[in-house]
């Protein structure tokens, strides 16, 4: 299956746009434990839960596993798989994010188990990064259209060796209005609107690309409260 590349790139330059400069300093916030508003104090506990499922899908033992965490944002599910033993590749759009993960986890203590994490910024499509064991991608393929969602799993899956878990915004009535009523505002006072996806839709395109691949479809879990609204989905080979 093919998409536009370009459309592709244009969208991954407004989302690198809004997370390096508009909303860092919220996003540094929002991923701290300062104290926040009500609004965004369920978006952190629904982000929470989301990464806990995520992480419960991946092994408890990671040693000798190559882990890409992409869309890191500050590193936090990077944190965790590198003390289960992972060789973790955390990567985001955002260089301001990356730096501040460095910085949070500079001072670790080692548990033993031979863990590491390489940050790094750019595009977590890059064939350059190599092979995987698991991949994660939370909320990072959320503000793209569904067939560029589904070329973006493709790409991941054809260098995983187990799995690719990701989320996606679940087409839903009230996330559609949102979504609409979101383009009325000025480009530069929002955020890049989250693009509802039909998990039907999706399925389908995946098991086209993906066929005869080895990939089958595994869990999917919803997390919902508040004011965060994420599907969460597993691939395994």
């Amino acid at each position: 299956m093919k998409t536009s590349n370009a459309n592709y790139i244009e969208r991954r330059s407004e989302i690198e746009n809004y997370f390096d400069r508009t909303a860092a300093k919220a996003w540094e916030r929002l991923t701290s434990n300062a104290p926040v508003g009500r609004i965004r104090a369920s978006v952190r506990a629904g982000r929470d839960e989301m990464r806990n499922t995520l992480l419960s899908w991946l092994p408890q033992d990671m040693r000798g596993l190559r882990l890409l965490d992409a869309g890191c944002g500050t590193g936090a599910l990077a944190l965790v798989a590198m003390q289960r033993g992972a060789e973790v590749v955390a990567i985001d759009l955002s260089p301001t994010l990356v730096q501040l993960g460095r910085e949070r986890n500079a001072t670790l203590v080692p548990n033993g188990r031979g863990g590491s994490i390489e940050y790094l910024s750019g595009d977590m499509l890059d064939d350059a990064l190599g092979q995987f064991d698991h991949v994660v991608a939370m909320d990072s393929v959320i503000h793209y259209d569904t067939p560029d969602i589904a070329n973006a799993i493709q790409r991941l899956a054809a260098r995983t060796r187990g799995s690719v878990l990701f989320t996606i915004a679940p087409s839903s009535p009230l996330l559609s209005v949102a979504h609409a009523l979101g383009r009325f505002f000025p480009s530069n006072d929002r955020s890049p609107a989250l693009t509802p996806v039909s998990q039907a839709r999706l399925r389908a395109l995946l098991l086209q690309g993906l066929g005869g691949t080895g990939w089958t479809e595994g869990r999917t879990q919803r997390v919902s409260g508040g004011f965060y609204t994420s599907q969460a989905w597993e691939w395994t080979r």
